[in-house]
């Protein structure tokens, strides 16, 4: 029995993913939580196989919870599901430790493959994504740029793009003014613009806001 977790501030969300994997064969969801504190509570009493983590769950978001879930349960697998655009995030997210990224907006029976295959130790992308990664499309080609961008820079690219200022986004990212800063700096050359107009530009191209 795969023992499952699901993490996100939605209750239609959370009610739904449960009646899809209980109503399949091997699966069992432990718990819920619709926050990073309630999910941090829920761990101390149930060990899951696979957390299925919401990228914009409440109070912390979702790559950093990703990284304290890494550090303070290693041995649970994170598969995260979201509504946000999987060209940007899935890479970021993988890159963080997630062992697999699914679409809000993919079929209901990618959850049952997703999960299983998570909780076996495998990594999980969708087909569709996988294609997006191996090939340029030239229709797409803001969309190159996600590629290189580290995971911090592009939690740093998100919270600026909604409105952030610097002092917020280091309170934020847990970081020093100056170091967002050079964040700033450093995704303005990767992103080759040299102002913030410019810079916001990129990030609706790159589907942040």
């Amino acid at each position: 029995m795969i023992k499952v977790l699901i993490a996100d501030n939605h209750p239609i969300v959370r009610m739904g993913v449960t009646n899809v994997l209980e109503a399949a064969t091997g699966f069992e969801v432990v718990d819920t939580a619709s926050t990073t504190s309630e999910l941090f509570e829920k761990l101390e009493k149930v060990t899951p196989d696979v957390i299925m983590l919401e990228m914009d769950i409440p109070e912390i978001n979702g790559i950093a919870t990703l990284r304290k879930l890494k550090k303070e349960n290693p041995d649970v697998k994170v598969l995260m599901y979201s509504g946000q655009s999987e060209d940007v995030y899935a890479l970021s997210t993988i890159r963080a430790g997630a062992f697999g990224y699914l679409s809000k907006a993919s079929d209901i029976d990618y959850i049952i493959s997703a999960v299983r295959k998570v909780s076996e130790g495998n990594m999980f992308i969708t087909n569709e994504l996988a294609q997006r990664l191996a090939f340029d499309e030239g229709t797409q080609k803001p969309r190159r740029f996600f590629r290189k961008l580290s995971t911090r820079e592009v939690e740093v690219l998100k919270l600026l793009a909604s409105g952030k200022r610097n002092k917020d986004v280091a309170i934020g990212l847990n970081l020093n003014e100056k170091t967002v800063s050079t964040y700033k700096a450093r995704l303005m050359k990767k992103l080759n613009v040299d102002n913030m107009v410019d810079l916001l530009q990129q990030a609706k191209a790159l589907e942040l806001y």
